[in-house]
């Protein structure tokens, strides 16, 4: 059986604001709390479980989509007037030429948390 990662738990100030905010970016689903965690199913093999905590420090989460997939977020990005940007120093310069792919855009939530999505076209 091949190593996938199954889930990771992401920080927050407000677990489920930031799973809501995750969920809308990315066209997912927020079903709700589950105990102490915000779950949010990225896709069958990946969880991410938002959790609240005092003084978050945020993480790095990348993500490879299809075209499809990333003009549906470049969009909901747009319309949402999230700041978004091609370089993890710069997530606001409002650019998706990714170094390291066609296209490619990092967003931050309230908690810090980096979200880097790359498409190869």
């Amino acid at each position: 059986m091949p190593i996938t990662l199954n889930h990771t738990i992401v920080p927050a100030h407000d677990n489920e604001a930031a799973a809501r905010f995750f969920a809308s970016v990315m066209g997912l689903e927020y079903r709700g709390a589950d105990r102490h965690f915000a779950p949010v199913r990225v896709n069958e093999a990946l969880t991410l479980d938002f959790l609240s905590v005092a003084a978050p420090e945020g993480h790095h989460l990348a993500f490879d989509v299809d075209p499809e997939t990333f003009d549906g977020i470049l969009g909901r990005l747009r319309a949402a007037a999230v700041p978004y940007g091609d370089d993890p120093r710069e997530p606001d310069n409002g650019r998706i030429d990714h170094p390291l792919c066609a296209r490619g855009l990092y967003f931050a939530d309230a908690a810090g948390n980096l979200y880097e999505v790359m498409s190869p076209a």
